[in-house]
């Protein structure tokens, strides 16, 4: 009887420990709302924070400021040429008329410099800027920046600057359409 009872104490002991373990380290794996794995994140309906960087098109600089009167689709992205980041702008690209027609402004964030952007964008047919985050400045301020990349993060930003919508999960095959849709949400409501 007394080994049984052990048996099953034991068991019990086990089981909450593991369940305990599974509970701490999904805890520490899945930040809340307010954190992504780059950071802290800037708030929904808050101004949204203010930069100016390089880019590889226009006047040779891009801020916020300049965006006003435009919804503008900021999206973090690691790498010029790599797999996922070619398919996602390749995907923005294909949207960009449609976004347009919604007066919005599609910007590519990295940590490339301007002469990366510019072969990017030549190679792939890319008509919206890329800014140049070489010291990772701005992708920190949004919470995008981990060690010498930016993670794949993107928000919409309404016309009068304030952040509307985050998001950190990015599927970079479907993200454009989903941008797309909660755009259209955002100008409806």
């Amino acid at each position: 009887m007394i080994l049984v009872y052990t048996m099953i104490s034991r068991r019990t002991f086990l089981s909450i420990l593991f369940a305990s373990c599974l509970t701490m380290i999904s805890w520490l794996n899945f930040p809340s709302a307010a954190n992504a794995l780059g950071g802290k994140l800037p708030a929904i309906n808050q101004p949204a924070p203010d930069f100016t960087l390089p880019t590889n098109t226009g006047n040779g600089k891009i801020s916020l400021s300049d965006l006003r009167g435009k919804w503008t689709v900021l999206y973090f992205y690691p790498k010029d040429f790599t797999s996922g980041c070619t398919i996602e702008a390749r995907r923005f690209q294909q949207d960009l008329p449609k976004y347009l027609e919604k007066n919005a402004q599609i910007i590519g964030v990295s940590a490339d410099d301007v002469d990366s952007h510019a072969e990017f964008c030549d190679s792939e047919g890319l008509k919206f800027p890329l800014l140049a985050d070489t010291t990772g400045s701005v992708s920190k301020a949004y919470g995008s920046w981990i060690g010498f990349v930016s993670m794949r993060h993107s928000f919409i930003i309404d016309p009068k600057g304030i952040l509307r919508e985050t998001f950190v999960k990015v599927n970079p095959s479907i993200h454009s359409t989903e941008v797309l849709a909660k755009l259209e949400q955002l100008q409806l409501s």
